[in-house]
């Protein structure tokens, strides 16, 4: 009915919620500013009567708006600039989250906090410059400390090169020279081989002689008989051109003979003193 009867459309989907223009002071009494806070939120359908009739239309400022701005003056409260600008920056959405959802759950449950999204805080000026300075003092430091690290590794680098190179070389030395012993123990034991091949030519050749001469020898021995002896001794006056006339040649044969006879008793002699 008009005038009696009141509707209030009632968004169930997700919404983004902007907090905008948040001061807060920090531990050590600056003053800072945060733009704008975006808080993404939902109202599940089931608990949108209870969260009407316990906080209005309007729900939203008081576990939202209100909130944010309520838990943005502690965790600066608590803290230094240096912290709240630059270390623990990272760490405010996450904390903005978890606070608002741990009240919504008590006092709010049909309210769902899904992310916080918080912007760079605006400081003073003069500050500002300060942290600038800063930071491009630690960009350099950051920059020299990465060179160092590439020069390390350079340096590094050409050291596994150098020790590379070096157990390179070392075991190409190694390999010349155990190729040098080889070869000199191959050329020394085939000199040993020829050697005792030149002794055992030699020591076969010796023998030989030996043997032929050790033959001969008995053959020779063989061969001085009286016999064998007259039959020379006849060849050899055979031999000679000049011809005797007259009584003497029977005493020539006669002396022959006695030479012979010589001989023989000569090599029985011999054979007895034996």
């Amino acid at each position: 009915m008009p005038f009696i009867t009141q509707f209030e459309p009632i968004q169930v989907t997700l919404q983004t919620d902007q907090v905008k223009d948040i001061p807060c002071g920090t531990k050590g009494g600056v003053m800072i500013h945060f733009e704008k806070i975006e808080v993404v939120n939902r109202l599940r359908k089931d608990y949108v009567y209870d969260t009407l009739l316990n906080y209005g239309v309007q729900y939203d400022k008081t576990w939202i708006y209100d909130k944010i701005h309520h838990e943005i003056n502690q965790f600066c409260s608590a803290q230094s600039l240096q912290e709240v600008y630059i270390d623990k920056f990272d760490q405010i959405d996450e904390r903005m989250k978890e606070a608002l959802q741990v009240d919504c759950t008590q006092y709010a449950p049909g309210i769902e906090i899904l992310s916080v999204r918080v912007t760079k805080p605006t400081i003073p000026q003069t500050i500002r410059r300060n942290f600038e300075h800063m930071e491009e003092e630690h960009t350099k430091v950051l920059i020299a400390v990465e060179k160092q690290k590439v020069a390390e590794k350079e340096a590094e680098t050409q050291k596994k090169i150098a020790l590379a190179d070096a157990e390179k070389n070392s075991q190409v030395s190694k390999i010349r020279m155990e190729q040098m012993l080889t070869e000199k123990n191959s050329a020394k034991m085939q000199e040993e081989i020829d050697n005792q091949m030149y002794l055992a030519r030699e020591k076969s050749l010796a023998d030989a002689d030996y043997y032929k001469v050790l033959k001969e020898a008995e053959a020779n021995k063989l061969k001085l008989t009286p016999e064998f002896l007259e039959l020379k001794f006849i060849q050899a006056i055979a031999n000679n051109s000049k011809i005797f006339f007259g009584d003497k040649v029977p005493n020539m044969v006669l002396d022959q003979r006695l030479l012979g006879n010589f001989l023989n008793n000569g090599g029985n002699r011999q054979n007895l003193d034996m």
